[in-house]
C-alpha cells in the first residue's frame, strides 16, 4: 500500500468511525425530540447514514482497506459536548433547538471530512472513489440545509418563545413576592 493509499484509508476509517458514533448518538438523543418535523428529519437522516456507512465500507474495499478499530476523536468530542448540553434538558422546544445545533455541528464536521476526501480522491485520479464520496458530501450538505431551514422556521422561534415565557413567569413570581 503506497503512502497516498494508506493516508486515504486512514481518513476513510476516521469518517467511518465518525458516522457510526454520530448515528448512535443521534438515535439516543432523538428520543426526547418534541417537534414532529425534526423527528422526521432525524429519522430520514439516520436511514441515509446507514447508506453512507455502506458507501464508506465500499470505498475502503476499493482501496484494499477495512474499517478497523480507529476512533474519530473529533466526533467523540462533538458527541460528548452534545450529551453534556442535553443531559439535564427536559423534552420540549429548548431541547429541540440544542439538539438541532448539535446535529449541525456533526454535519459540519462530516462536510469538512467528505469535502477533503473527495478532493483528495479527485487529485489522486480515483474518479469512482471521488464520485462515491461526493454523493455522501451532497447528502450531508442537504441535511445541514434542512436543519437550518427547520431551525429558522420552527425550532428556534419555538425555543425563544418558551424561553421568553419562562422569563416572564419568573419576573411575575419575583414581582409577586415583593409586593405587600
Amino acid at each position: 500500500m503506497d503512502n497516498l493509499n494508506k493516508l486515504m484509508v486512514e481518513q476513510l476509517r476516521d469518517a467511518y468511525s465518525a458516522e457510526r458514533q454520530g448515528l448512535r448518538a443521534m438515535s439516543r438523543l432523538a428520543k426526547k425530540v418534541s417537534s414532529p418535523s425534526l423527528k422526521d428529519a432525524l429519522q430520514a437522516h439516520a436511514e441515509e447514514t446507514e447508506g453512507q456507512v455502506e458507501r464508506l465500507e465500499k470505498a475502503l474495499e476499493m482501496l484494499g482497506g477495512r474499517p478497523g478499530r480507529k476512533l474519530c476523536e473529533a466526533m467523540r468530542g462533538i458527541v460528548e459536548e452534545a450529551q453534556h448540553e442535553l443531559e439535564d434538558e427536559e423534552k420540549g422546544p429548548l431541547y429541540d433547538m440544542l439538539l438541532t445545533a448539535a446535529i449541525q455541528k456533526v454535519e459540519h464536521y462530516e462536510i469538512a471530512s467528505y469535502g477533503t476526501l473527495t478532493a483528495l480522491a479527485k487529485a489522486a485520479g480515483q474518479t469512482e472513489l471521488a464520485d462515491l464520496l461526493a454523493e455522501t458530501l451532497q447528502e450531508e450538505k442537504k441535511t445541514d440545509t434542512l436543519l437550518t431551514e427547520l431551525g429558522e422556521s420552527e425550532i428556534n422561534p419555538a425555543a425563544i418563545k418558551a424561553l421568553q415565557g419562562a422569563a416572564g413567569a419568573e419576573d411575575k413570581r419575583r414581582a409577586g413576592g415583593k409586593s405587600g
